[in-house]
Formats: C-alpha cells, sequence, structure tokens
C-alpha cells in the first residue's frame, strides 16, 4: 500500500511538472515578444532596453572592437540614449530554439536596421521570474556577390595609421 501511494505522489508530481512547463509554441510567442520589446526599447531610448540583458550578459556589435559587457554597453550608448534615440531594429524572420526545460532560447534574427539587412543571434535565459539576454552577437549581412569588395575596403582601412581611423 505504502508503494502504491508513493508511486501515485510520484506520478501526480511529475505530471504537475510537466504540465507547467509552456509549450515551445507559448515560449516561442513570448521570446518574439521580448525581442521585439527590447528592440523597440533601444528605437525610443528606454533604459528598460539594459534592464532586459543580463548582468553579466554579453553584446558583440559589428564594430571587431565592440564587445561589452551589459554595463559597458550602457555606457558606450548613453550618448544615444541621451539624446533620446538609438537604433531602430525591425526583426525580418526570426527563428527561436530552445532546450527541453525552456530555460535557455537562442535565436537568430535578420533586420531591417539603418545600416541595411544585419543579421544577430541571441542567447536568452529564462530565470524563472522572466527573460535576461545573456549574448547578442550582431553583423552586417554581406551579399557574396560584394564580398571581395567589402573585404578590400576593410583591409584598405586597416592599412591606415592609427590617427585617421
Amino acid at each position: 500500500m505504502k508503494k502504491l501511494i508513493v508511486s501515485a505522489f510520484l506520478c501526480l508530481f511529475a505530471f504537475a511538472a510537466v504540465a507547467a512547463t509552456p509549450s515551445a509554441a507559448e515560449t516561442r510567442q513570448k521570446v518574439n515578444a521580448f525581442v521585439d520589446e527590447w528592440h523597440d526599447d533601444a528605437a525610443h531610448a528606454r533604459l528598460a532596453y539594459f534592464d532586459k540583458m543580463a548582468k553579466d550578459g554579453i553584446y558583440i556589435g559589428t564594430d571587431k572592437t565592440e564587445l561589452w559587457t551589459r554595463d559597458e554597453f550602457k555606457a558606450w550608448a548613453k550618448r544615444f540614449f541621451d539624446r533620446k534615440k538609438a537604433w531602430a531594429f525591425t526583426a525580418i524572420k526570426r527563428n527561436v530554439y530552445m532546450s527541453e526545460d525552456r530555460k535557455f532560447i537562442w535565436f537568430d534574427e535578420l533586420l531591417n536596421t539603418q545600416m541595411g539587412i544585419c543579421q544577430a543571434s541571441g542567447v536568452i535565459r529564462n530565470t524563472g521570474k522572466g527573460f535576461e539576454i545573456q549574448h547578442y552577437q550582431l553583423s552586417i549581412a554581406v551579399p557574396n556577390d560584394v564580398a571581395d569588395k567589402v573585404t578590400q575596403l576593410i583591409k584598405e582601412h586597416e592599412a591606415q595609421p592609427a590617427t585617421k581611423k
């Protein structure tokens, strides 16, 4: 009898745990809304933008020197946020993936930006209290047909004396 009660309790506990985990579709919908809101926070220079990043989060920009912690990124971006308009990224397409327990989410996105079409990828942690961006990397999407020209421009730029950069 004791074994039956323990088994029933374990089954109920396991069922409750599974039922408490949101479906992949629900999680994907929440992640899309979260990332869209994050981009909108930047477009409107709302400091909530940085609150959506983990304290130990990383942002990698398009320049090879742009690898920042959240606080370094916030300090760098202050000049944009002070003028009440930062950058505007709008997702054209986003793919969202997640761990089975929904605690880790990763995504890639194609963006319409002031720099033209960009690609980005990110990692989000579900803390139980909500989502936070752990890692984000932005890249300018360079068509393969012009990659050689872009590569040459970069080489020429990097060959210039440091004072001209």
